[in-house]
């Protein structure tokens, strides 16, 4: 597996995790846990982000492993 392979992984997992996490925050019946299921969701779509913009950086930088 090449590491463009292994990060497009990488952020199929934080994707599917970003949508679980909003997926409990609405349905919590309990404030103070919706609230803290989308506070760690809003975490992880900055870290998504972030992993993005590496992705395409890893991808002009060594072209080799684009997917």
């Amino acid at each position: 597996m090449t590491v463009g392979a292994d990060v497009n992984q990488v952020l199929s997992t934080i994707k599917g995790i970003e949508a679980q996490l909003s997926a409990l925050a609405l349905n919590s019946n309990v404030p103070e846990a919706s609230k803290s299921f989308h506070e760690t969701m809003l975490v992880i779509s900055e870290i998504k982000t972030d992993l993005e913009k590496r992705k395409i950086q890893l991808e002009i930088e060594e072209p080799q492993y684009k997917n």
